[in-house]
């Protein structure tokens, strides 16, 4: 597709994007989460059979995420956020804040946010700077059960019917540094591809979806989401 035909933009990032901000990927050697095994910190089950320690890994991560800054990846997508005339939705699988501190507002977070908290008596939502405890009191409705706002495994994700509408009404849809590895997330190039949307995949690696893109382009993020940004404001 040409760029004058480009008008309305998803871009779904993953953990690729803020991994040159110093922020852990989603798996490390052995199946580890940052030196946790993914089941005993990352499902409803664990939230159950151990609140402490589950409320305790999210309350290291919100601390690891104070130190750290955006990136020139988190940064080219803000510049587009802000010069894009057309509609754009970023779509972001992380639960950090960069995408936010570059300066992006068209911004959905498909699996919740590490500065956030949730309670799971009512429903309502509350900003999260410091730890945490379980048990922590509910401003809304007063009950003893504000959690991580963070979608766990087998939960659903948010904002889906949101998603689907950005993907279905699209002419490009662009996925960086994510693995397309982890449904829904891996589908949705099949679905902006059923809409006749111009897929392109910016990644250090190829990834388990890359065969499903019309174009991918291998490399750091910090590299090359600005030379994408630029192209296509310059309409290159």
């Amino acid at each position: 597709m040409a760029m004058h035909a480009i008008r309305n933009i998803v871009v779904l990032t993953g953990a690729g994007v803020s991994a040159e901000s110093g922020i852990a990927t989603f798996r490390g050697p052995g199946g580890l989460w940052e030196g946790y095994r993914v089941e005993d910190v990352c499902t409803p089950e664990a939230l159950r059979a151990d609140p402490v320690l589950v409320h305790h890994f999210y309350d290291q991560r919100r601390t690891a995420l104070a130190g750290v800054q955006p990136n020139a990846a988190h940064h080219a997508l803000a510049a587009l956020d802000r010069a894009w005339t057309g509609e754009l939705l970023i779509v972001t699988q992380n639960v950090d804040d960069l995408h936010e501190r570059a300066g992006a507002t068209r911004l959905l977070h498909l699996h919740g946010e590490l500065n956030s908290a949730l309670c799971a008596a009512c429903g309502d939502r509350v900003r999260q700077s410091g730890a945490l405890p379980p048990g922590s009191i509910c401003r809304a409705c007063g009950a003893p059960a504000l959690r991580p706002d963070i979608v766990l495994f087998g939960e659903i994700p948010y904002a889906m019917d949101r998603v689907i509408d950005a993907i279905g009404g699209c002419d490009l849809f662009v996925s960086i540094g994510t693995s397309g590895a982890v449904y829904p997330a891996a589908g949705f190039v099949e679905w902006a591809r059923e809409s006749g949307a111009t897929t392109l995949e910016l990644n250090l690696d190829r990834s388990a979806g890359s065969h499903r893109f019309d174009e991918s382009r291998l490399g750091p993020a910090s590299e090359l989401v600005p030379a994408w940004v630029d192209s296509l404001l310059n309409g290159q």
